[in-house]
């Protein structure tokens, strides 16, 4: 009976040891990611501003860092991105599962605890805001979009590709289309800087920001989530938030 007691106990360590070793090795990849399918996407990613990069562009080290999972930027053009994630070059992005048809992420992802809520809108001029108080209005319809971004109906609607929301804002002003889909905060924002008056009308989709990661890194998630789960208790979350949106109106 002790000989087979100390068998078992053998067993049991090294079963642990293997837990442990799978644990660390997962802790040590390097994930590679590329911080948004945009050139500039405000307040989340703000292109060429090293003390303010936009809010994901500070959560997303913060979060891996408290995770102890290593990460590397890679510079791919937004339209690469998406392609990029599929093939397995990218790790992980940050979406919002709203953006995706009855809301999947597909079956290469897993997705995190929401990070932070993210609400878009059809965006039009203030003249033409009764046009599109109904997100059904935009069926059949001509609506400026992003280059590179994913909209969970966009079978509904024609897109007009644009490089970023700054140009789906030059392009209302300019009536080279009618109604464009824009986050709250990245319309409001670029309104004012251009001078611009816009109509949040109908809500396009409502939900949260997630990390989309890659199947073969799950073992990762507990670690991810946990990271989020304290920044939001120590309130660090909220103080990124209203560092790039506290100006603005909601």
């Amino acid at each position: 009976m002790v000989k087979r007691g100390l068998q078992y106990k053998h067993l049991i360590q090294f079963a642990l040891l293997i837990l442990f070793l799978t644990q660390q090795q997962a802790f040590a990849q390097s994930l590679k990611y590329n911080i948004t399918g945009s050139y500039s996407w405000y307040p989340y990613f703000i292109d060429h501003q090293a003390e303010a990069p936009g809010m994901i562009a500070e959560l997303i080290p913060m979060i891996l860092s408290l995770a102890k999972v290593e990460a590397e930027i890679l510079d791919l053009p937004p339209k690469r991105t998406n392609n990029a994630l599929e093939t397995g070059l990218l790790d992980f992005d940050i979406v919002s599962p709203s953006w995706f048809a009855k809301q999947d992420l597909g079956p290469l992802f897993v997705k995190s605890t929401p990070i932070i809520q993210i609400t878009e809108y059809v965006v039009t001029l203030p003249e033409n805001l009764s046009q599109y108080r109904d997100i059904n209005q935009i069926r059949g319809k001509e609506v400026g979009t992003v280059r590179g971004y994913l909209y969970h109906d966009d079978q509904h609607f024609i897109r007009a590709d644009f490089a970023s929301e700054q140009e789906l804002l030059k392009a209302l002003d300019k009536h080279r289309v009618k109604a464009i889909i824009a986050g709250n905060y990245p319309a409001l924002y670029w309104s004012t800087q251009l001078g611009i008056p816009v109509a949040l009308a109908a809500v396009h989709s409502d939900g949260d920001l997630v990390f989309r990661l890659r199947k073969e890194h799950a073992a990762l998630l507990p670690a991810i989530n946990q990271a989020i789960a304290t920044l939001k208790a120590n309130g660090n979350i909220d103080k990124i938030i209203k560092k790039y949106t506290q100006t603005q109106i909601s």
